[in-house]
């Protein structure tokens, strides 16, 4: 892999301020509409899915298998508009990745009751989170190709790093909501017609996103718009070990990543008996100091380069994921700690992710080339995080859950001491 190929023309964007606006707006609405069904998990599995008799995790178990679904069409749609962003632009993907959330949060947002309409209940509930992992899966592989080539000379990783920031900011808004209507509706209430409101809420918003994109610049290169369009599978074809590098440097990062922002305020109702709003409250302050770290970590990254701050990340869960999750218990400021502490060493991955994958690849299969490996590697690790932890509690191993994080994150370890350092070598255009 030759990280080093020229072609170093001076970024394609006259105004990367205002690509920023329109690639962070757009990727937090995305990610608002789909974080809000992980958020209100306990809230869709009592209305959408039958009872259990025998076991009341049954429904929340169901639940997270259809969040782990969503996940499976994530490399889908990083192929399909991964190859759409290759082949017309990365705008041009981009609008389309946010029509279509828009589209499917209002379809959650309108899934009839199981008691209503029995199993059609869940059906519509599946399709749904199809169409959002879809979306969410072509939204990274463009958005991510975008923020990268609209970046300067020696702020890659300072661009990159809003990737995570809009991320977390509709992570976050997603988080509050819930956490406001918790706090202010009753039980009746939220499982009645509360869980919905935020569903319809990202439908709008996701209009406003589609608005606001219209008014980016096309950072695809003017040789590349006249070069002939790449075949849908050009980057696993002619690209392999590139591939294989992705899902590596993916796997631990997604796994943390979905465990500490995700899932750890169920996983502390689970296993610590931490109250529900108590527990949605921490994570909200938590993701919000999250956010606060991004740009810090680009620009450390584009100052000391990629590979310190992925060994930071990867190193530090491998050590300390264990002990961070056994120290919880019924304690507001103890699961806030865990969270921050979580979240410092998560940084050295999601700030700079963008920047590392799009280091990669030739920008001829950027779009995809980082779309499908990236996405099927989160759908195996991210996506079915909370399932993994939810079933590990329900057979009664609730302990080996932080084992398994933690060994993943040692395999990614290895792959990045091993990873070539691309920070001031320039971008393939």
């Amino acid at each position: 892999m030759d990280v080093t190929e020229t072609k170093t023309a001076s970024p394609p964007t006259e105004r990367p301020v205002r690509q920023l606006l329109a690639a962070s707006v757009g990727n937090a609405v995305e990610w608002y509409d789909w974080y809000a069904y992980t958020f209100l998990a306990t809230y869709i599995a009592a209305q959408v899915f039958p009872k259990s008799a025998d076991n009341s995790l049954v429904p929340l178990l169901s639940t997270f298998a259809v969040f782990a679904v969503g996940f499976f069409m994530r490399p889908v749609g990083g192929l399909l508009m991964g190859a759409v962003a290759d082949r017309h632009g990365r705008r041009a993907a981009l609008t389309v990745t946010i029509l279509l959330m828009g589209g499917s949060s209002l379809l959650v947002g309108l899934t009839p009751t199981y008691a209503t309409a029995g199993v059609l209940a869940p059906v519509i509930l599946v399709l749904a989170r199809l169409l959002q992992g879809l979306s969410v899966g072509g939204e990274f592989a463009a958005s991510t190709t975008f923020l990268v080539e609209s970046a300067g000379p020696g702020r890659r990783g300072l661009f990159s790093s809003f990737q995570y920031v809009s991320t977390t900011v509709g992570q976050l808004v997603a988080s509050g909501i819930a956490t406001l209507l918790v706090d202010t509706l009753s039980d009746g209430q939220m499982n009645g017609w509360g869980w919905r409101v935020p569903f319809v809420l990202g439908a709008v918003l996701s209009l406003v996103g589609f608005w606001i994109r219209q008014g980016a610049q096309e950072t695809r290169s003017a040789e590349q718009q006249r070069a002939p369009r790449p075949g849908l599978f050009e980057a696993l074809r002619r690209h392999p070990r590139e591939s294989l590098l992705i899902g590596g440097i993916t796997a631990g990062g997604t796994i943390a990543y979905y465990t500490w922002t995700s899932y750890l305020p169920t996983y502390a109702e689970l296993n610590a008996g931490v109250e529900k709003s108590d527990a949605l409250l921490a994570g909200t302050i938590s993701l919000a100091f999250f956010a606060l770290l991004q740009p810090l970590g680009g620009l450390l990254s584009d100052r000391f380069g990629r590979r310190p701050l992925l060994l930071f990340f990867g190193l530090g869960f491998a050590l300390l994921t264990v002990p961070l999750l056994h120290a919880l218990r019924d304690s507001f400021a103890v699961l806030l700690l865990v969270q921050c502490a979580g979240m410092v060493l998560l940084t050295g991955f999601t700030s700079i992710s963008a920047a590392v994958n799009a280091e990669i690849f030739p920008p001829r299969v950027r779009a995809a080339g980082i779309g499908f490996p990236y996405s099927l590697t989160v759908a195996l690790f991210g996506g079915t995080a909370p399932y993994v932890g939810t079933l590990f509690k329900e057979q009664g191993h609730s302990g080996l859950f932080p084992w398994y994080v933690a060994v993943i994150c040692l395999v990614s370890s290895v792959v990045y001491l091993r990873l070539p350092e691309t920070a001031h070598a320039p971008l393939r255009r």
